[in-house]
């Protein structure tokens, strides 16, 4: 069931189906928020209708229940990203030198506390108050995309709002033959003359084997699920610098006797790169196809749209195919060369007439 991530106009404390039938995370599920959290900022909505801006919520919520703690962990999660500011500006610095959200928690802070003593006072008129908000960093460190959804995974446990792998998946469905959870299938691993898999690293374990030289238990994660590498002695000091958390990996390997003589295998590593690195280098081409029948000039101003908005060093072509006679023609989009995206191979995978493949 497709899941979206939390939302602090939309989601309730528990998982929910928002206003278009789609499940939303709980807000009180998130790592850092817990139960008063969540419940002062899902009241105060209920109560005062959604909340407008990020410094709308400060100045509406009650700051003693929904810490800095419960806002850095909304933030992270994705909570205010409807608000159109990106999750690390959070963390950057203001004109004053002040972390925005730390700023944003001063704003708050005041900004009710002028509020109370606006309602007190015999003359006190609630729309006089005027604080200047914080001003929202412009110079900040970005994040890479697989930094953005490791902290949110962190927070929430698992990917939401989109995968780390998204923007490899070309690589890993087009120039793997081994998905990471076979890497236990030692039987269907010794059939094959070469063992290619891709993934992103999650967990690295570093010990001693009982002759003492140095190994390392690595666990690679695709789409399908995780894996578990072995290296030892040399092999492990070789490419343990590779192989660190965070990292996605393309690994070339092969089967070979474990002893001289024996029928046992074991995988021995041939070569590792990063997917970016294969991504940039070795896919030469794309070829999109599509039967006849159902290219409309909806789908030939979508693509154009997309291979304009993402322009690489991908030779691009088309394969249209007549309906009637199977008769094939290949077109070369000469002068347009593109990034194959996830947004390019999203919108493919949601057309059940078109295909790609790459070489």
């Amino acid at each position: 069931i497709p899941t979206l991530g939390p939302d602090v106009n939309e989601s309730r404390q528990k998982f929910s189906a928002n206003k278009k039938g789609v499940i939303r995370f709980g807000m009180a599920a998130i790592k850092g928020m817990g139960a008063a959290a969540s419940d002062a900022i899902i009241s105060e909505r209920d109560k005062n209708g959604p909340y407008k801006s990020i410094f709308d919520v400060v100045q509406r919520v009650n700051l003693q229940t929904c810490n800095r703690k419960a806002l850095e962990s909304l933030a992270l999660s994705g909570g205010f990203d409807s608000f159109g500011i990106k999750r690390e500006q959070y963390f950057g610095y203001d004109n004053r030198g002040y972390i925005f959200l730390d700023a944003l928690m001063k704003y708050g802070s005041l900004y009710q506390n002028e509020q109370k003593q606006s309602t007190q006072s015999l003359f006190g008129d609630f729309n006089t108050i005027e604080i200047a908000t914080p001003q929202v960093p412009q110079q900040f460190e970005e994040w890479s995309s697989i930094d953005r959804l490791n902290r949110e995974r962190d927070l929430v446990g698992i990917y939401l709002s989109a995968h780390p792998l998204d923007d490899f998946s070309i690589v890993l469905r087009g120039m793997c033959n081994t998905k990471c959870p076979e890497l236990k299938d030692r039987d269907l691993l010794a059939q094959k003359d070469e063992v290619i898999l891709g993934g992103i690293v999650t967990a690295v374990r570093s010990k001693f084997a009982r002759d003492n030289r140095p190994c390392g238990f690595v666990t690679i994660e695709d789409f399908d699920g995780p894996g578990e590498l072995a290296l030892f002695g040399e092999d492990w000091g070789r490419w343990q610098g590779m192989l660190i958390e965070g990292s996605t990996v393309f690994v070339t390997a092969k089967m070979v006797p474990r002893f001289r003589g024996s029928d046992l295998k074991t995988m021995r590593i041939q070569d590792i790169q990063y997917l970016q690195t294969v991504k940039e280098k070795r896919i030469e081409r794309i070829t999109i196809s599509i039967d006849s029948d159902s290219l409309d000039e909806r789908i030939v101003t979508d693509l154009s749209t997309i291979i304009t908005d993402n322009p690489g060093n991908v030779q691009l072509y088309f394969q249209i195919k007549d309906s009637e006679t199977n008769h094939l023609v290949t077109l070369h989009a000469r002068g347009r060369t593109i990034n194959v995206n996830r947004d390019l191979i999203a919108y493919i995978d949601g057309h059940s007439a078109m295909a790609y493949k790459i070489n």
